[in-house]
Formats: structure tokens, C-alpha cells, sequence
């Protein structure tokens, strides 16, 4: 089924299929059957992440249209603008991000993600956002940087890619339904059944609407449960199923995407993005002496501490199974103490 994607144009960035294995302490601390798809290794650095199946994609098409440059926007510990800065110093592309300072990194210690931007040669813009200016009035000055860059440079004969935050497009977000369905191909060489559920951290809607474009493809059954890691607009489910059913349509495929066909769990963001909390933290501390695994404390730390509760509360009943789609962030355990948090206790 894989071969579907055989006439896109495609970067050979990551390490596939990445790994796909149980929980086996947790499993049995919360009675389910519980197992993690490690995206957080897809490389090509150590610090992978659920990006790079979308740069993949991104990327390929870039170079098939001849760009030369990649600009994208994030916050400062942007977990997408790092992995783009390594997908194209690996790929032959100039890279420019344009990041919001939520928490103010200190310019003479960079620290996390920033440190991994400057490492991998990106050019970095840092955006402060005024006293009461909004995240969204915040990232739209950057898109305004961002146009005003791309015009600056094609003056200068460069052919420019602006991708969107988290690489939430259609080409992109292929990526991820590649993504399921090798998830789909190991279970069949496992023997195993497809998982009950599948828990992952939702940002930007690409992760969520590729994995659902491809659960209609493969037919799944699986209930999606998107975990919500900032504050969004009201339309979030209706972006995600229209960005799959994009996906589907480019693909020349039937089925469509509904938006009561997957859940979108809003109560886990905590005070606000980047910014940790009891439970998150406790999560973070759980996994790590449970199984050895890093989360992330903005991203993946949140999903999991969503994926907890439902099984403490029995929202996931007793022997259901759950995979938790590890999508990376890790770089972000040694960003500025006010996004780590108190870890230790």
C-alpha cells in the first residue's frame, strides 16, 4: 500500500520504518496494552521528531521545483523549525526561520531547539511579542517578516518554499499518512490486531489530518484522539478533516474524512503553551523511570499526560490497547527552565 505514494516527489530523510514496541511496565501499571511508535527516532539527527515524514514530503517537492531556500515560522523551541533546519542542511537548502519568543532565550546561552537552529545553520529571526499582543497577532508579524524575506531574496534570483507552521499543508501532510500506514504494515508482520486507539500531541492539525487520511485509506478502525497542546481556533476538526480530505482527493481516493470520525481532547494544555504543570511534569517523571522513554515538556508530555488520565478514569477500559504516537521534542528537556519545569521531585 506504501507504493501509493510512488509518483510524489520525495527527500529520503528519515529512518523508516521507526520502531514500534510495547509499553511493558505500563502496560501492567494501568491494565491496558499500551505501545509507542517512536517517531521521536526518525533522524537524521538524535533528535528526530513527526516532522521529518512531512519535510520528506515538503522538501521533495521543493527540489522538484527547483527552490534553493526554505523559510517556516514557531516558537522558539519549535520542535518543527528544528527539524527543518537539519532536513535541509541534509537536503542542500538554505534555511530561514522566523520564531516567536514566548519565553525570552538568552542570547549568550542559547539552550534546546534554538542552540540545534543555529548548530545546523539556519538563519534565525526572534520575534518578541509586544505587552498584550495576542500569540496569533505574534505569529502574524512573522509572516509578514517572512513575506518581506521571500521577496528580498527572489530580487536576488533565489526560488523560495514558505511552509507553513508544523508543515500543515497537503504535501506535507502526506507525510503522515505514510506514516500510518507503516504503522499498519509492522502490525500485520507483528500478527497483531490494530490498536483500540491512537493518542498523539496535536499542534498545527498536519500530524492529526495525515493520520486519519491514512486510516481511510488502509479502511482503520481505530479511534484517533488528538491531544491538544496550545490553544486553537473553534474550526480545529473542521481544518483537520479538510486538510485530509485534500490529501485523499490528491490521492485519487473515495473515502472522506468526517469530522466526528476522530476526537480532538482540549483539557491538557495546562496554563497555556509551553508552560508546564503538575501533571504534565508527573507524566514526564513517569514515563522516563517506567520505561526509560524522554517526552517533551510542550509537546508529547501533554498527549501523554491526556493518554493517563483516560486510563486511570477508565476512559480507556481495562485490556484495551492504545499506541502513543512518540512524535519527538526531546531537545526541548534542556530549553529555558520556565518551559522544563521542575522534574525532580
Amino acid at each position: 500500500m506504501s507504493n501509493i505514494f510512488q509518483n510524489e516527489p520525495r527527500e529520503s530523510l528519515i529512518f523508516a520504518p521507526t520502531p514500534l514496541h510495547p509499553a511493558k511496565n505500563l502496560s501492567s501499571d494501568l491494565g491496558i496494552d499500551l505501545w509507542f511508535k517512536r517517531d521521536d527516532l526518525t533522524g537524521p539527527s538524535a533528535f528526530g521528531g513527526n516532522k521529518m515524514r512531512k519535510l520528506e514530503f515538503i522538501l521533495g517537492d521543493a527540489k522538484a521545483n527547483g527552490a534553493d531556500t526554505v523559510i517556516t515560522y514557531g516558537a522558539s523551541q519549535s520542535n518543527h523549525a528544528m527539524q527543518t533546519a537539519a532536513a535541509c542542511a541534509r537536503s542542500g537548502f538554505k534555511c530561514i526561520l522566523f520564531l516567536v519568543s514566548f519565553v525570552p532565550p538568552d542570547e549568550d546561552a542559547l539552550k534546546g531547539n534554538i542552540l540545534l537552529d543555529k548548530l545546523f545553520g539556519a538563519e534565525v529571526h526572534l520575534i518578541s511579542p509586544e505587552p498584550g499582543e495576542s500569540e496569533d497577532d505574534a505569529f502574524e508579524k512573522c509572516f509578514a517578516l517572512g513575506d518581506e524575506r521571500i521577496k528580498e531574496l527572489e530580487k536576488e534570483g533565489h526560488k523560495c518554499v514558505n511552509v507553513p507552521i508544523g508543515g500543515a499543508n497537503l504535501i506535507g501532510c502526506m507525510g503522515f499518512a505514510s506514516g500510518y500506514i507503516e504503522m499498519r504494515e509492522q502490525l500485520e508482520l507483528l500478527g497483531r490486531q490494530p490498536f483500540d486507539f491512537i493518542y498523539h500531541a496535536t499542534g498545527s492539525t498536519g500530524t492529526l489530518a495525515g493520520l486519519l487520511a491514512g486510516r481511510a485509506i488502509m479502511g482503520g478502525s481505530e479511534i484517533i484522539r488528538a491531544v491538544r497542546i496550545g490553544v486553537g481556533p473553534d474550526a480545529y476538526k473542521t481544518r483537520a478533516a479538510e486538510l485530509a480530505n485534500e490529501v485523499m482527493a490528491h490521492l485519487g481516493r473515495p473515502a472522506r474524512v468526517k469530522e466526528d470520525d476522530f476526537e480532538v481532547c482540549d483539557g491538557y494544555v495546562g496554563p497555556g503553551y509551553e508552560i508546564p504543570y503538575a501533571e504534565s511534569t508527573a507524566a514526564l517523571r513517569l514515563i522516563a523511570r517506567s520505561e526509560g522513554l524522554t517526552l517533551d515538556p510542550v509537546y508529547s508530555g501533554k498527549a501523554f499526560t491526556g493518554l493517563l488520565d483516560h486510563a486511570r478514569t477508565g476512559v480507556i477500559k481495562p485490556g484495551q490497547s492504545a499506541l502513543f504516537w512518540c512524535t519527538g521534542g526531546t531537545a526541548a528537556l534542556f530549553a529555558e527552565p520556565e518551559i522544563v519545569g521542575d522534574l525532580f521531585e
